[in-house]
């Protein structure tokens, strides 16, 4: 009889919390009734049902032929978005994504219990420990629990189907995504480095003197998204109002020639660019007037966090708001109730 009692009590408990996770489930898009978040999309139904016990996660993709994929996103956020439709909506990048990987989403904001390693934590606070500062943004664990790439915010369907041959024919053991990404070359460009808005140029020495912030782009000649920051978002008057207050410099990731480093160390492009752990094109980093690197911008952005991100480094609002998230966000209130309609996907 006892027994009985203690399975009928589990039983009610794992009936209530299957119904307020279905509750959470029906509720996650909404602020309260009538309210719903802009631009919140339903994840796909073949994402993982996951305890959030990555460690398991991995172990279970290992026994299923499949790697994780673990997807940070925010609710709002209208590259989650794109990603979530405009990738996979696509039939063959589904198909291989469901095939290949069990994807496990994070809300970057979210109070989940996550446990990974030695180490148990919350959502936001797992996010923040690993800097996660876009969304979405994608980590791959091969079957060893290790991180074989990561990509920072949106990548376009070609660029995305890249990154995901990448992870599934093994190449991190051969070479780093750069390295493959230039040589697959997924998109058709101009293939030239667009130097017109260069304000400090060649030969380059980092080490002098200036009291302005500086500005490097890493970039290469196959690139279709600096094609797209050269060709429209830099030449927006906001844009070039942001450029005037830095010094900015245009390199070729890929080049050999001979700079000066802001600390006064004479190397190449190319290594420069390998000891930065640069890994995408356009990489815009900031340096401070003492040469120190104050932070970076490795994703797929539009006009607005473009703009933004020059705002935080010249303003020095890096240095009293830590989280560029919550940064761009009363931005972005300020200026529309100054007026000025923003639009962030333009």
């Amino acid at each position: 009889m006892i027994i009985n009692v203690v399975k009928l009590c589990s039983f009610l408990l794992l009936f209530f919390m299957l119904g307020m996770m279905s509750a959470s489930a029906k509720t996650e898009g909404a602020l309260a009734e009538g309210m719903v978040n802009p631009g919140y999309v339903e994840q796909p139904a073949w994402f993982k049902n996951s305890f959030l016990d990555l460690d398991d996660d991995i172990n279970e993709a290992r026994k299923s032929g499949k790697r994780l994929m673990v997807f940070f996103y925010q609710d709002g956020c209208p590259y989650c978005k794109k990603l979530l439709q405009d990738n996979f909506g696509q039939r063959d990048i589904a198909e291989k994504t469901k095939s290949n990987f069990d994807v496990v989403s994070l809300n970057i904001w979210g109070d989940r219990d996550v446990s990974f390693g030695n180490v148990e934590t919350i959502e936001k606070d797992f996010a923040a420990r690993l800097k996660v500062m876009y969304t979405p943004t994608l980590i791959f664990f091969n079957e060893e629990g290790k991180a074989v790439l990561r990509t920072n915010g949106y990548y376009h369907p070609a660029k995305f189907n890249a990154a995901l041959d990448y992870v599934l024919g093994r190449h991190d053991k051969k070479e780093k995504f750069r390295s493959y990404l230039a040589r697959v070359s997924p998109v058709k460009t101009k293939g030239k480095i667009n130097k017109d808005i260069e304000s400090f140029k060649a030969p380059y020495d980092f080490s002098k003197a200036s009291d302005k912030y500086t500005l490097v782009m890493f970039e290469q000649k196959q690139c279709a998204e600096c094609d797209e920051l050269h060709g429209d978002i830099l030449k927006r008057k906001e844009s070039k109002e942001q450029l005037a207050k830095f010094n900015v410099s245009v390199l070729d990731m890929w080049s050999e020639n001979i700079i000066t480093q802001p600390k006064g160390k004479k190397t190449t492009i190319k290594k420069w660019a390998k000891q930065l752990n640069i890994q995408y094109a356009p990489s815009l980093v900031y340096f401070d007037p003492e040469g120190n690197e104050v932070f970076r911008s490795d994703a797929y952005l539009k006009s607005f966090h473009v703009q933004s991100i020059m705002d935080y480094v010249s303003s020095g609002d890096y240095k009293k708001q830590t989280n560029f998230q919550r940064y761009i966000d009363a931005r972005a209130n300020k200026l529309e109730e100054q007026g000025i309609h923003v639009d962030i996907m333009k």
